[in-house]
């Protein structure tokens, strides 16, 4: 039987970048009870406000004294290869090493930390720093059940999780939810703009979409088992103005083949940063 989360909580941890992503997480980890002495960051440019939350909260800023049972790879994907040789002398054969760096195998990893036996990838998206965010995972086959279960906690602590079947879908997860808050956010500024196109002022179109974007996710989120289909289907009358609408949107050469042509760029993007 797995471990209560309050005792996967306590295991030591290195984190190893604490920039957008890592800080967001290490926030999350603390606010749902991680023993914060149990914590090291390394963070080569620590912002002012990371030195505010280790004096607060009371985590180490800096190297631990041993390798931990967790390591956690937060640092950008291009510094990889110059950060390496630092972090392998804390990925020994008892380390759980978890990576949320875009593109970067499995393999990558492994050859980077010839050490680390236990090799997670995680894909995290920009809403964990609200604690609504979504987590691909994958994972080697040296990741035991209980090793499994430490990161599912982890990244839990920042929203839902989704374990993929085989590495090869990371990169398509990441296209999708790992880049997609910036997708949503781009919706948001064109449907804004053309709001000013149809006649009203720029100030007021700007925040009508942000508030109906806003309300769409949370009756997205309240919605239960109903599919976005339905949720469209139901607030659209038969020949009124949202009919009119989507028949543009759903046009064939309308949002879905765009939304498909984008996320393959970032999937292909995501498979150039493996080197």
């Amino acid at each position: 039987m797995p471990a209560p989360e309050a005792d996967r909580f306590k295991a030591c941890l290195l984190l190893a970048g604490a920039g957008k992503m890592g800080g967001a997480m290490l926030r999350a980890w603390l606010d749902k009870g991680y023993d914060p002495e149990k914590i090291s960051v390394l963070e080569p440019h620590p912002s002012p406000g990371l030195f505010e939350l280790a004096r607060d909260r009371g985590f180490a800023l800096g190297a631990p004294a041993r390798p931990p049972d967790i390591l956690v790879l937060a640092i950008k994907p291009q510094s990889l290869d110059e950060a390496a040789a630092g972090l392998a002398a804390f990925a020994s054969p008892e380390t759980l090493v978890v990576s949320i760096l875009a593109g970067k195998t499995l393999a990558n990893i492994a050859a980077k930390l010839p050490q680390a036996k236990a090799i997670i990838r995680a894909m995290p998206n920009l809403a964990s720093a609200v604690g609504r965010g979504v987590t691909a995972l994958t994972a080697n086959a040296a990741a035991t059940p209980s090793q499994r279960a430490a990161a599912e906690s982890l990244l839990a602590a920042t929203g839902a999780i989704e374990w993929l079947a085989s590495e090869e879908l990371i990169d398509a997860a990441t296209a999708v939810s790992g880049s997609g808050p910036a997708y949503v956010f781009y919706l948001t500024e064109a449907l804004a703009s053309a709001g000013t196109s149809a006649g009203l002022p720029a100030a007021i179109a700007a925040r009508l979409a942000r508030a109906t974007v806003e309300g769409a996710g949370e009756l997205l989120f309240q919605s239960g088992d109903k599919s976005p289909a339905e949720l469209r289907e139901n607030v659209t009358s038969r020949g009124g103005t949202t009919a009119a609408a989507l028949e543009i949107l759903m046009a064939p050469d309308g949002l879905e083949p765009l939304l498909e042509r984008a996320v393959k760029a970032a999937q292909a993007r995501a498979r150039a940063l493996a080197g």
